[in-house]
């Protein structure tokens, strides 16, 4: 069987982890109104993890079924998808401005997320207690959203993740609730499963590591939520609050689907290994594009036509060398 021939699986696969991903937050942050328990608690956990849910049970799939490769690919293709790519070709139709409130001490977070991530994989391997401290970095990270929520940070990630009020499409009756919460608990591992299983056999059949898979298709398919709401945000002359988001989505694709990968592994009795391949450029793209992200963040330097430019051409560059170096 061609490998061509996997890909409306993996499609498929991704199609139902963004819907799922969708139902499971506005199912659960409905339900939590109903409740009536506050918009900061909510905000916090259920859609702080639910839109993160979408590389969590990939990663965590294919930990739990021997593709660790993928599962890591998943993690550092996404993160080198958000930062070239969906904030690269945004910019490409209006400036991006970095002069929000709290972009820094996010941006900060999001580099120390990659160097923590290449520095527990230096003996290429992540342990469970090097995973243990990921969740716990990722727990850390949120209470300190906490703490500046009380302050009345207008953070624009803390901002976006407490908007509950402004949220469309809430279901609003109790079986319509729990009709989503079921859509998005059934989807979610049924896509992951998809995806792992449709990598597993494209990389197969294509003679190439599963980590490749997560690295390109995966990785952008799990990137699409992002991408869109940078996109809109551009229409709406809004994507400086945007940049929140993808600095937000990549200190959780680290410390949360990394942290849970890693205990996943944990569970079938061994740790999560590092891919020889990660430190031969893969790695080194997610620095780098961390490292510019945050520098022009720091010295509040906007994001132009020209940058947005670099920052795609520097994407598809990227593939591009991932592609030759499958076919070599």
């Amino acid at each position: 069987m061609h490998a061509i021939q996997y890909v409306p699986l993996i499609l498929a696969g991704i199609v139902l982890l963004l819907f799922g991903g969708d139902f499971l937050v506005r199912g659960g942050a409905a339900l939590a109104r109903l409740w009536r328990l506050p918009n900061l608690l909510v905000g916090l956990t259920i859609v702080a993890f639910g839109t993160s849910a979408p590389e969590l049970v990939v990663s965590v799939q294919s930990a739990l079924t021997g593709a660790p490769g993928l599962a890591v690919g998943n993690i550092v293709g996404s993160n080198i998808a958000n930062f070239l790519l969906v904030l690269g070709l945004p910019a490409l139709f209006g400036t991006i401005h970095t002069t929000t409130p709290g972009l820094r001490r996010n941006a900060l977070f999001a580099l120390g997320a990659a160097v923590v991530l290449i520095v527990f994989g230096w003996d290429r391997q992540v342990s469970m207690q090097e995973s243990a401290i990921l969740m716990a970095a990722i727990i850390g990270y949120v209470a300190l959203l906490g703490l500046q929520a009380r302050k009345k940070s207008d953070d624009p990630t803390l901002a976006e993740l407490t908007d509950i009020e402004h949220m469309d499409g809430l279901p609003k009756t109790l079986p319509s609730i729990l009709l989503a919460l079921a859509g998005g608990l059934i989807a979610l591992p049924v896509g992951a499963q998809m995806i792992v299983t449709g990598g597993i056999a494209a990389a197969s059949d294509l003679n190439v590591e599963p980590a490749l898979i997560g690295l390109t298709a995966v990785a952008l398919g799990t990137s699409l939520p992002e991408l869109a709401t940078v996109v809109m945000a551009s229409v709406r002359r809004q994507a400086d609050l945007a940049i929140g988001n993808v600095l937000g989505s990549n200190i959780f694709n680290v410390f949360a689907v990394g942290g849970a990968t890693g205990l996943a592994a944990g569970l079938t009795g061994n740790t999560l290994p590092i891919d020889e391949n990660f430190f031969a450029l893969d790695f080194w793209v997610m620095l780098g594009a961390s490292l510019v992200i945050a520098a022009l963040v720091l010295l509040q330097r906007p994001i132009t036509r020209l940058i947005g430019a670099g920052l795609c051409i520097g994407y598809f560059g990227y593939i591009a060398v991932l592609a030759r170096s499958a076919m070599a």
